[in-house]
């Protein structure tokens, strides 16, 4: 056991909330539903891979303010369709519409999420910090069953800000009548959760599961959720 914190903060999509695996039950269901297959576009599995490379650089050039908020969700559909020689704009709307129906209401969460859950909530008062929108959270937190679980959760929509900005600590920290002192934050995203907490002053919990490799020193490290018993 290490320090005492007095406040628990999780990131959501990917710490929490399987995104990856729910991600790709929603692609192959919107791929089945526009028949992309018969629209020349190639086997499922190519499709998701060029959607996730457009999706990833298309987050990184929106936390870094050079996009807004609908243009992410529609371009990363419509860049997806070019590589694959489909100029539809239209089309690439109403993936993105189909996409964003779906993806919420999926339920899976990472390996021992609901476990920690129950063990850190006896403890200490939890809250989230997502850089998700906050209806498209909201959804995730309901259609999985863990809403109930947070007493505040701090989108960077509410915040105006968003990880790895120092605003949306400071803005979580008032939110919840607390101190960078008293508060740790766990999260997967180094760049992002993890250096965004440390330059604001937080102890972190870098959660792992790939054991990817990297030089930084997060005050803790874990592969599976179910660590955190040995830290709270």
């Amino acid at each position: 056991m290490g320090k005492t914190y007095k406040h628990v903060f999780f990131d959501l999509d990917h710490t929490l909330w399987d995104f990856e695996g729910n991600s790709r039950r929603t692609l192959a269901t919107v791929y089945d539903e526009f028949n992309l297959a018969e629209q020349g576009i190639g086997p499922f599995e190519k499709f998701e891979e060029v959607y996730n490379v457009h999706n990833e650089n298309l987050w990184a050039r929106f936390r870094n303010g050079f996009i807004k908020r609908e243009e992410l969700r529609w371009k990363r559909f419509w860049f997806t369709l070019l590589d694959f020689k489909i100029g539809d704009s239209a089309l690439a709307n109403e993936l993105s519409i189909a996409y964003l129906d779906v993806l919420p209401t999926q339920k899976e969460l990472m390996p021992n999420a609901k476990e920690i859950l129950d063990y850190c909530a006896e403890k200490y008062p939890l809250h989230l910090i997502t850089n998700g929108f906050e209806a498209t959270q909201w959804q995730k937190l309901r259609h999985s069953g863990i809403e109930t679980y947070f007493k505040e959760i701090i989108t960077s929509e509410k915040s105006q800000s968003m990880k790895p900005q120092a605003a949306i600590f400071d803005y979580a920290l008032k939110a919840c009548n607390t101190t960078a002192e008293d508060s740790i934050m766990i999260g997967d995203a180094l760049d992002i959760d993890i250096l965004g907490a440390f330059y604001a002053g937080w102890d972190q919990v870098y959660f792992n599961p790939d054991k990817k490799s990297h030089n930084h020193k997060p005050t803790y490290e874990i592969a599976d959720l179910i660590e955190l018993k040995t830290i709270l």
